[in-house]
């Protein structure tokens, strides 16, 4: 299978079921939009792309207060399968759907990978409620949508490892998206999509295929500029306020550098 043969059955899959997806935006929009689709793919090909996933110890383990998972996003050094998965997603036909179901205009998908790619996590991983960097890594650019494909089997949604909205903010209960496999899931960012990912509570690896859709246009009149926005989980006041105060100091930081202290290592280096 390569990307267009991935891309022909997941445009088709979304258009079969536009008119729904449609109707969970709309419904949603108001705080974080999002919608979600089970079965994207025949599940033999869904079986194979979970198969292809590397080891965890082949990844990059990013381990802080903030998160605990496995990252990925140099691509030539995995099963090419996953390449093609990913980049199907960047198909101008599936961006263009998407970005209508969502009623976005001028929607361009991440050549780069910048925060995209692949993802594992395992048994105690996590990733605290957090708002996503605002623009790519050249500060170009609004990131307005996170596309997640979940391809780990048998997950059942006690495991753990779920997509979490915080629509209202964290003194409401959060809105819980079941890592399912063979799942897509569509969220909306901006300044106010808080969202996370539930501790993990299984001994093994819930794996997603990510990428991450663009605009000259930021998806609120509201959005400012901002880094990678961490916070606790409510029943972790300390751990809200280290990481609040670790924002800010970042944010200042991103003040002086414009594009950071150092150079995001999350993206794709494609050789010449």
């Amino acid at each position: 299978m390569d990307r267009k043969s991935y891309a022909d059955l997941v445009y088709n899959k979304i258009t079969e079921n536009k008119e729904s997806l449609k109707e969970q935006y709309v419904k949603s929009k108001d705080a974080i939009g999002y919608f979600f689709l089970d079965d994207l793919l025949p599940e033999n090909l869904a079986m194979e792309i979970y198969r292809a996933f590397p080891k965890a110890d082949e990844m990059v383990h990013k381990k802080s207060i903030r998160e605990d998972k496995f990252v990925a996003a140099q691509m030539n050094k995995y099963d090419p399968l996953l390449e093609e998965i990913i980049y199907a997603f960047q198909d101008k036909r599936i961006v263009d759907v998407v970005s209508e179901i969502c009623g976005l205009n001028g929607i361009m998908p991440d050549d780069n990978l910048y925060a995209g790619g692949i993802s594992a996590m395992g048994h105690k991983q996590f990733l605290n409620p957090h708002l996503d960097n605002s623009h790519d890594k050249d500060r170009e650019r609004w990131r307005v949508l996170n596309l997640l494909y979940y391809v780990t089997p048998n997950w059942d949604q006690s495991y753990g490892g779920n997509l979490e909205l915080w629509p209202n903010g964290m003194r409401e209960k959060q809105v819980t998206i079941h890592s399912k496999f063979n799942r897509l899931a569509v969220m909306a960012t901006h300044n106010k999509s808080l969202h996370s990912v539930s501790p993990v509570t299984y001994e093994g690896l819930r794996c997603c295929v990510s990428n991450y859709y663009f605009s000259k246009e930021p998806l609120l009149a509201t959005d400012t500029f901002h880094v990678t926005s961490f916070r606790g989980r409510p029943e972790n006041r300390l751990t809200d306020a280290i990481l609040q105060l670790d924002a800010a100091v970042r944010m200042g930081l991103r003040k002086i550098f414009k594009k950071g202290v150092r150079e995001n290592p999350h993206v794709y280096k494609k050789e010449e």
